[in-house]
């Protein structure tokens, strides 16, 4: 049995676990991941509140989305916190080819129900993927604060993933979602294969 096959059923329905070299390289240049990291939490809030405001009829979705704004917002506060007892400074944002890719997936056209629906997995999936590195860096790196720091910060993002995905169950057939959900699994699964391992980038 391969890594990949061993590890599957552990994860958030990802299709293909993070290459075993990942965690060592990112500990290697943990200054890069942080900086990464806080942007990552930016962008998390930033997506929420803009689906806050284009979807801003929807009751459920309105006061579901803001506490995770507030959360993930709390998350770039923690992260920043990191690099400044590190003395670590907070550098530039950085291209993000993973989350670029993930964009390229989702379906253009259709009804304002189904872009939400795509918005709401492509968000799902990037929590899981968050969450599954968080997991490895909280049981692979030799600092115990951060150690601590990534295992409270997966819990919290494998929340946000089952708020997604129940969110676009809400608004979207069931069924059609998990048809399209499964799509996006392989979808992603294929970006990460192709995808250069890189110590500097959480994604």
């Amino acid at each position: 049995m391969t890594w990949e096959e061993s590890t599957r059923q552990k994860m958030l329905h990802l299709k293909l676990p993070t290459d075993p070299r990942w965690v060592g390289i990112a500990e290697m240049q943990i200054e890069e991941i942080l900086v990464d990291h806080a942007y990552c939490e930016q962008k998390a809030a930033s997506s929420c509140i803009s689906l806050i405001l284009r979807f801003n009829d929807l009751d459920e979705l309105v006061d579901t989305l803001t506490p995770i704004v507030a959360e993930e917002w709390g998350h770039f506060e923690r992260v920043l916190e990191q690099l400044r007892k590190r003395g670590m400074k907070f550098g530039f944002p950085r291209k993000d080819d993973y989350v670029i890719k993930l964009n390229e997936f989702v379906k253009k056209g259709g009804s304002r129900i189904q872009h939400l629906t795509e918005h709401l997995l492509m968000n799902a999936l990037i929590e899981a993927r968050s969450c599954e590195r968080f997991k490895l860096l909280s049981k692979n790196i030799a600092d115990q604060e951060l150690q601590k720091f990534y295992y409270e910060l997966m819990i919290s993002e494998a929340g946000h993933f089952v708020t997604f995905i129940e969110l676009a169950k809400k608004y979207q057939d069931p069924e059609k979602v998990n048809e399209r959900w499964k799509e996006w699994l392989d979808y992603e699964a294929k970006v990460l294969k192709n995808m250069v391992v890189r110590g500097d980038r959480m994604h």
